[in-house]
């Protein structure tokens, strides 16, 4: 293990009561940062955006279920890819169970990806998810929503995250994780939010586990987790 303090228990304890404070001032900015993406202006999503789920073409108003709000995790499983990203797959295992509070809450919850849509049937169910899972292929809808890009307009200096980069594409995938809010009111689909990145931390449900474990993330590259199914033993 990497080397660290000891201490007594009531050492521990005032240090402790010391990271509490820091601990609720974090709450607390996270409560401010949650009201400020509730005050983000909607935009109408104006384009028919149609995609292909396991009983046939869905719109876009469609994968709101009745509901009035609609959370979309953009994952990334390419058109000729044969299996999920690992770390979207990881991901998913956190919020296939929670679709239900959602659900309950006037909340759905749906993922979206490029491949075809019996690819994604085939790995949801090797995987034991339950989640909506739709593909996108015959619509534009994952590049308007960042997460998909050609070879040419990644050459070209494409934007992620809300921010231009100049990539060479034979080192980035073409697909690109995240997840994106919409509402529904008086018959309009409205955009009302979208993270990247980093900014998807909060729904890999294994981090905050991780980062309360005495050696945190400890990371050492990405390439210590895997599909849930391939763990040796």
């Amino acid at each position: 293990m990497a080397s660290h303090t000891t201490g007594t228990r009531e050492e521990w304890r005032q240090a402790r009561i010391e990271l509490l404070a820091a601990e609720k001032e974090h709450t607390r900015r996270g409560d401010e940062l949650a009201r400020r993406r509730r005050e983000l202006p909607w935009v109408p999503v104006e384009q028919d955006y149609r995609f292909d789920g396991p009983d046939g073409e869905m719109s876009l108003p469609d994968l709101f279920g009745g509901r009035s709000q609609l959370l979309v995790y953009h994952f990334m499983f390419g058109p000729d890819w044969e299996a999920g990203c690992p770390v979207c797959s990881s991901v998913a295992d956190g919020f296939d169970g929670i679709r239900v509070h959602l659900e309950h809450h006037d909340v759905a919850l749906v993922a979206v990806s490029r491949a075809p849509a019996e690819k994604l049937t085939a790995y949801r169910n090797r995987m034991g998810w339950s989640f909506p899972w739709v593909s996108s292929y015959r619509s534009s809808f994952n590049f308007d929503f960042g997460v998909s890009y050609t070879r040419e307009s990644m050459a070209g200096g494409a934007e992620h995250n809300f921010a231009p980069f100049h990539l060479d594409p034979g080192h980035l995938s073409l697909e690109a994780h995240g997840m994106s809010a919409f509402a529904r009111e008086d018959g309009t689909v409205y955009h009302t939010y979208s993270a990247y990145t980093r900014g998807c931390d909060a729904m890999w449900s294994m981090w905050p586990w991780l980062d309360r474990a005495p050696l945190g993330r400890n990371e050492q590259g990405m390439a210590w987790f895997h599909r849930h199914d391939e763990y040796p033993g």
